[in-house]
């Protein structure tokens, strides 16, 4: 990785739940020595990407990424185009959509919706989704750049332990992802919430990210996969033209024979 790649995945460490890093919690987060953390916070600095919060002296985002956050936005208009599918996935789903952004190699949280059907329900409260133990990583893992499988080998941290942590493991799990078109992570992650995740893709046919919908594991159930799945196929294909793509036809197939196996499965009422 570049000394300019490293500076700038810096920005990745902060978070609404985490706005300002001291320089000693940043080399804990970025697992690198204090010199050369505080040398790359300099140069992101200089060019204000963060800048030091006078009153304790540690570091937020700086002023400089208002402006490219507008500009990409303007641009690239994805948040724009997620808004109301996940309003829709949310209410029909009656749990917790939200939708990510593949960015190089990193998955990043977008938006996110909570149905108020059910008093308990998922939180999204992540800035970045790992890619061997999230339905949203998962996507990218399975549809996206080879290079990420590698980049996931080396960060096989067992979260749970359904979390997969072995090389054939993680193989076993993207195959499944990519027979069904759909990404599972049952409790994978969070002990409490299981995942269900589809990719969407940008105007050059590449996965984009992925729309999601997580749900108290207690009260998933194969009806509610079963609507979910149904769902997510609808918000996928309304994101991926909002953001100016088109799906694969091979991806469509799939989901289609996936679909109707699950409804041969469900049992008549």
């Amino acid at each position: 990785m570049s000394s300019a790649a490293r500076t700038l995945e810096l920005l990745a460490h902060f978070a609404p739940e985490r706005p300002e890093i001291g320089l000693s919690q940043l080399c804990r987060l970025a697992q690198r020595d204090k010199a050369t953390t505080y040398r790359h916070l300099q140069a992101l600095e200089e060019a204000g990407f963060v800048e030091q919060n006078p009153l304790n002296k540690q570091y937020r985002l700086g002023p400089a990424l208002l402006q490219l956050a507008q500009v990409r936005e303007t641009t690239v208009p994805r948040k724009a185009g997620v808004d109301a599918p996940l309003e829709r996935l949310a209410n029909a789903t009656g749990e917790t959509s939200h939708v990510s952004v593949l960015s190089g190699t990193t998955v990043y949280a977008l938006a996110s919706v909570e149905s108020p059907q059910h008093g308990t329900r998922a939180i999204i409260d992540i800035a970045t989704f790992p890619l061997h133990a999230t339905a949203s990583g998962l996507c990218a893992l399975s549809f996206g750049p080879p290079a990420l499988f590698d980049l996931a080998m080396a960060r096989l941290n067992a979260f749970t332990p359904n979390t997969p942590h072995t090389p054939q493991a993680l193989r076993d799990v993207m195959q499944a992802v990519r027979d069904t078109g759909f990404a599972h992570a049952n409790r994978s992650y969070e002990d409490e919430i299981h995942g269900l995740a589809v990719p969407v893709f940008d105007q050059m046919g590449h996965v984009a990210g992925a729309v999601s919908v997580a749900s108290v594991a207690t009260r998933f159930t194969p009806a509610l996969a079963h609507t979910i799945r149904q769902n997510l196929v609808i918000a996928s294909r309304d994101i991926t033209r909002n953001w100016g793509g088109t799906l694969p036809e091979s991806l469509e197939a799939v989901w289609s024979a996936t679909l109707s196996h699950s409804t041969q499965m469900e049992p008549s009422s």
